[in-house]
């Protein structure tokens, strides 16, 4: 057991040489796989990528979600992802970046989608993720939520559901919570 740690401790010390700060500048397992997954994905016409810090650093990205269908349906959402050295053994790390009336998304961009958390296996990948966000906008779930209260909206109360998703997307207050158009 104590060998598998000393594996992993020098796996991890291999990949923050790899980063380009080290003596090699070659990439790791993870920015080879992510490179991979990036060439290969197959967005719908509704997602878009951008690369804010340029095509040379791919561990850092963004994603756009134009959703044409449900409650969402003509909003902008934008989304970092931050990839570990160690992809694909590690989940990238989602945030939204869009103030969102949404049960499977809190106020400060966290994201509740189970496979990037404890549903992620290594033979998912980054296609695998747009179209789980994607569908978080054509399919809120209300029985694993991160914002309670939009949750028990959506689940008592569709139709108010969708006003309060409509005055958000809008630019107006939900509650005691301003926020920013999204059109």
């Amino acid at each position: 057991m104590i060998r598998l740690f000393k594996v992993k401790e020098k796996q991890l010390k291999e990949a923050e040489n790899s980063n380009g700060k080290g003596p090699f500048n070659k990439q790791s397992a993870g920015e080879l796989r992510l490179h991979k997954d990036i060439s290969e994905l197959n967005l719908p016409n509704s997602c878009s990528i951008s690369f804010p810090n340029g095509k040379d650093n791919l561990m850092a990205f963004e994603i756009l979600i134009k959703p044409d269908e449900g409650y969402y349906r003509g909003g902008k959402f934008g989304f970092t992802f931050n990839v570990s050295t160690i992809y694909p053994h590690e989940a990238p790390k989602v945030k939204c970046k869009t103030k969102v009336y949404h049960p499977n998304i809190d106020l400060e961009g966290n994201v509740c989608l189970n496979i990037l958390r404890e549903d992620w296996k290594p033979v998912l990948n980054i296609n695998t993720i747009v179209y789980g966000l994607y569908h978080l906008f054509t399919e809120p779930n209300h029985e694993d939520p991160l914002n309670h209260e939009a949750a028990a909206v959506l689940r008592d109360n569709p139709e108010g559901f969708k006003n309060n998703v409509k005055t958000a997307m809008a630019g107006g207050r939900v509650g005691e919570t301003k926020f920013t158009r999204c059109y």
